[in-house]
C-alpha cells in the first residue's frame, strides 16, 4: 500500500540567486513560473554567476515531504507541531512519483536523488531530454521558475502505473499537467481510475497563469473529481471571483470538499464541511521561497490521512512551509533531502 500516487512533470531544478534587474532584463514576471524552450534555458545558465541544482517539480517536492515526514526526523517534527493529537503518530506507507524523464544523465540524476530521499517511481523514459527549470530568486527570497518541459510534455495515459495507483490511497497532481493534451488526457484518466476505486483526489492549481490559461475547464472538471483543492489568493482568486480571500474560499468550496488557500505570511484559509477557519503561518526567515507551496501540501495531505483535523493538517502545513523557506531550494532535511 502507498499513501499518495502523485503524477507530474519531473524536473531538475536550477537554483540561482540574482537582483530584480536580471528579471527585468529577461522580462520575467516576479513570482510566476515561465514555460521556455531549451535555447532560453541555455541563456540563462550562461548570464548566471553560480548555481546549485536539485530533483524537483511540485508533485516530486511533495512527494519528497511526505517521505521525510513518514521518516524518524519527520516524526519528530511532527510531534513537534501536532503534540498529543490524534493521528500525530501515525506513519504513512512511502509515496509514488509518476513521470517522464529523457534517456539521460539528468534522468538518472533524478531518479536516484528521488529514490535516494524515500519515494517509490515509476519513472518512464524518453527520447527527450530530462526537463529542466531555472528559478531565479531575489533578495526578499521570491522566486521565478523558467521551465523547459523536455520529456514531461512527452507523458501519456499509457505511462500511467495503475497498479500502483490502485494501491494507493490519494492521487495527487496539478494545474501544469493540462498544459499538453496528452498529459491532461493522463491526468483525467488517472482520476477517473481513482475515483472509480474509491481513492480521494488533491489538486493544486499550481500558478496563477495555469487559472488563466485553463480557468474554464478547471471550474466545469474539479467538481464531483477533486477532494482537496490547494491555491494561492491570486489562483483562488481567479478560479472563483469573490470580494475577499473567504468569499473565495466559500465559493471553490461549492466544487470541492475541502478547500486550502495559502495566503503567504498570514498562514491558511481552509473551507472544510459547511465552515472556513484561518490558520497563522509560522514565522521564520525567508532563504527561499522555492517549494513552499508544495511542502504545504505534502504537510497538509499528511495529517489528512492521518487523520488529524483540518485546523491541524493547516498547522503542520505551514509548519513545513515554513521550514522549506528557510533554506535554499526545497530542502526538507539537514542531509539536503
Amino acid at each position: 500500500m502507498h499513501s499518495v500516487y502523485a503524477v507530474e512533470n519531473p524536473l531538475m531544478d536550477v537554483i540561482a540567486h540574482v537582483d530584480h534587474a536580471f528579471l527585468k532584463r529577461f522580462s520575467k514576471v516576479p513570482g510566476t513560473m515561465h514555460l521556455v524552450d531549451y535555447p532560453e534555458i541555455l541563456a540563462l545558465l550562461r548570464e548566471l554567476g553560480s548555481f546549485r541544482t536539485s530533483p524537483g517539480g511540485s508533485a516530486a517536492n511533495m512527494a519528497r515531504g511526505i517521505a521525510w515526514l513518514s521518516g524518524p526526523d519527520g516524526r519528530a517534527f511532527r510531534r513537534g507541531v501536532l503534540g498529543a493529537a490524534p493521528g500525530a503518530d501515525v506513519m504513512l506507507a512511502a509515496p509514488v512519483f509518476n513521470g517522464a524523464v529523457g534517456d539521460d544523465a539528468r534522468g538518472d540524476e533524478f531518479s536516484s536523488l528521488i529514490v535516494g530521499s524515500g519515494v517509490a517511481v515509476a519513472l518512464v523514459r524518453k527520447k527527450t531530454p530530462t526537463g529542466t527549470s531555472v528559478i531565479l530568486v531575489t533578495p526578499e527570497g521570491e522566486r521565478t521558475m523558467n521551465t523547459f518541459l523536455g520529456a514531461c510534455r512527452d507523458f501519456q495515459s499509457s505511462d500511467l502505473d495503475t497498479s500502483l495507483l490502485a494501491s494507493s490511497r490519494m492521487l495527487y497532481l496539478t494545474g501544469y499537467l493540462w498544459d499538453t493534451e496528452n498529459q491532461r488526457n493522463a491526468a483525467e484518466r488517472a482520476v477517473s481510475f481513482a475515483r472509480a476505486r474509491g481513492i480521494a483526489v488533491a489538486f493544486d492549481l499550481a500558478d496563477p497563469f495555469a487559472v488563466r490559461r485553463y480557468g474554464e475547464q478547471f471550474r466545469a472538471w474539479i467538481p464531483g473529481n477533486v477532494d482537496v483543492l490547494f491555491g494561492n489568493q491570486d489562483e483562488l482568486s481567479l478560479l472563483a471571483g469573490g470580494a475577499c480571500d473567504e468569499d473565495c474560499v466559500g465559493i471553490a468550496a461549492k466544487m470541492s470538499p475541502i478547500v486550502v488557500m495559502k495566503v503567504g505570511k498570514k498562514g491558511c484559509i481552509i473551507g472544510h464541511d459547511g465552515a472556513i477557519d484561518a490558520e497563522p503561518s509560522v514565522s521564520t526567515t525567508v532563504v527561499d521561497t522555492t517549494g513552499a507551496g508544495d511542502a504545504f501540501a505534502a504537510g497538509f495531505l499528511y495529517g489528512h490521512l492521518a487523520g488529524v483535523d483540518a485546523r491541524s493538517c493547516a498547522r503542520l502545513a505551514n509548519a513545513l512551509a515554513a521550514r522549506v523557506v528557510g533554506t535554499e531550494g526545497c530542502r526538507y532535511g539537514e542531509d539536503g533531502q
